[in-house]
C-alpha cells in the first residue's frame, strides 16, 4: 500500500502469527532483492477494550518506532478491505499514543493526530544546542550548523525552514541531523518552505529509512511549526514529492487533523 509515495508492507497478526526478526525486515525491504517499503505496518488485536486495533511500525532497517501517519490511513483502508472492520471511526493504539480515524471514502481518511508537542523531553532531544528564540535551535554538526524547530506528533521531528526545497541539502544535511547525538533516539528531518498563508512545500528525511515520497506525522509536525511561528493559517495544504495532505490546526492543545488518501498496489503472499 502507499500514502503519497509513502510505501508499506501491511499485515495483520489477527488470524496469523508474526515473528518477523529485523534482518528479516531488512531483507523484505530491500528493494531490490525484496518486496521494497518504507515501513512495515502490523496490526493487532487490541489491547484494550475501547480499542479496535493496535498499531505497530517497523522502519526498513527493521527498528520499531512510535508513529506513521500516512500509514495509519492505510491501516484504515486495509481492515475496512479486509472486512476485520466496518465502522466510520476507528481507533488504534500505537506505542505511545491512540488515533482515531474518520472515513471519508475508501480512498480518504481524514486522521486525529492528537496535539503537537514542542518540549525537548518529547522528542528525546538534549536541549544544550544554542536557543535562538522559542523553539529554534542552531544545531551544530560536521558540515556547519542549522538553525531548526523541534515537535513531537507521537515521533520526533526536526523541522527546518528552507528558501527552495527543490535546492535544499536533504541528502547531506538530513543524516546528519537524523543521527545527531543531541538527539539521543534520532530525529525525522523536514524541510520546510512556506509558499504562502495556505500552502507549504516538505521534503523529509525519514529516521530509519532516508528520504521517502511523503511522511504524515512530517507533514504535521512541519504545520505545526510554521503555524506557532505564525507563517500560516490554521487550514493548510502540505506539498509532499508524493502528492499533497490536508492539515488543520488551531493550535495550542487542540488535535491537529491530517486528511489524505490511502492506495493498495497489490496482495501477496511472502515466505519467510
Amino acid at each position: 500500500m502507499h500514502g503519497l509515495g509513502n510505501d508499506f508492507f501491511v499485515t495483520e497478526a489477527l488470524s496469523q502469527p508474526f515473528d518477523l526478526r529485523k534482518d528479516q525486515i531488512r531483507a523484505l525491504a530491500n528493494r531490490k532483492t525484496g518486496v521494497g517499503f518504507d515501513q512495515l505496518l502490523l496490526i493487532e488485536p487490541p489491547h484494550k477494550v475501547d480499542i479496535d486495533f493496535n498499531y505497530r511500525i517497523f522502519n526498513a532497517d527493521g527498528s520499531e518506532v512510535e508513529q506513521c501517519g500516512n500509514g495509519v490511513r492505510c491501516l484504515a483502508k486495509f481492515v475496512r478491505d479486509k472486512k476485520l472492520c466496518g465502522k466510520k471511526t476507528l481507533t488504534v493504539s500505537t506505542q505511545n499514543s491512540e488515533m482515531h480515524i474518520e472515513v471519508i471514502s475508501n480512498r480518504k481518511f481524514k486522521v486525529n493526530m492528537g496535539a503537537p508537542r514542542f518540549d525537548a523531553e518529547s522528542v528525546a532531544f538534549d536541549p544544550s544546542a544554542t536557543l535562538t528564540g522559542d523553539n529554534r535551535y542552531q544545531l551544530q554538526h560536521s558540515l556547519g550548523e542549522t538553525e531548526l524547530s523541534i515537535c513531537s506528533m507521537g515521533n520526533p521531528h526536526a523541522v527546518t525552514i528552507v528558501d527552495d526545497v527543490n535546492t535544499a541539502a536533504v541528502e547531506t544535511i538530513g543524516p546528519l541531523i537524523e543521527t545527531h547525538p543531541q538527539f539521543t533516539q534520532g530525529v525525522n528531518v523536514g524541510f520546510l518552505q512556506a509558499i504562502d498563508r495556505e500552502n507549504i512545500k516538505l521534503r523529509v528525511f525519514e529516521r530509519g529509512v532516508g528520504e521517502t515520497q511523503a511522511c504524515g506525522s512530517g507533514a504535521c509536525a512541519a504545520m505545526a511549526v510554521a503555524k506557532k511561528r505564525g507563517l500560516i493559517d490554521p487550514i493548510v495544504t502540505v506539498r509532499l514529492r508524493g502528492g499533497e495532505l490536508n492539515i488543520e490546526w488551531a493550535e495550542g492543545d487542540n488535535p491537529l487533523f491530517m486528511t489524505g488518501p490511502a492506495v493498495t498496489v497489490y496482495d501477496g503472499r511472502v515466505r519467510v
